[in-house]
């Protein structure tokens, strides 16, 4: 019996930590999309489409470090690996 509890306890730990990987990526994804709208670039829907659905945490962090500096979608997604 003590076994099952601790397996379950392992998976809700797992399941925690998924749920705030996720919610980070939704955080990170929202202030992508705010910089490059604060800054005046156009996005098309599918531009959108593609940053929101992005699954690859280290992609939307490196679109996080370079929304500030580009000037077009196609310069935010320049040198990306097909990762999505």
């Amino acid at each position: 019996m003590r076994n099952i509890s601790m397996e379950r306890r392992a998976e809700a730990r797992a399941a925690g930590r998924e749920t705030v990987r996720v919610e980070t990526r939704a955080r990170l994804v929202r202030a992508v999309l705010a910089f490059l709208d604060g800054n005046g670039v156009r996005l098309t829907g599918e531009d959108r489409e593609r940053i929101a659905s992005c699954t690859d945490d280290a992609l939307v962090e490196s679109w996080l470090f370079k929304a500030p500096f580009v000037s077009s979608a196609s310069e935010l997604f320049e040198d990306d690996s097909p990762r999505r």
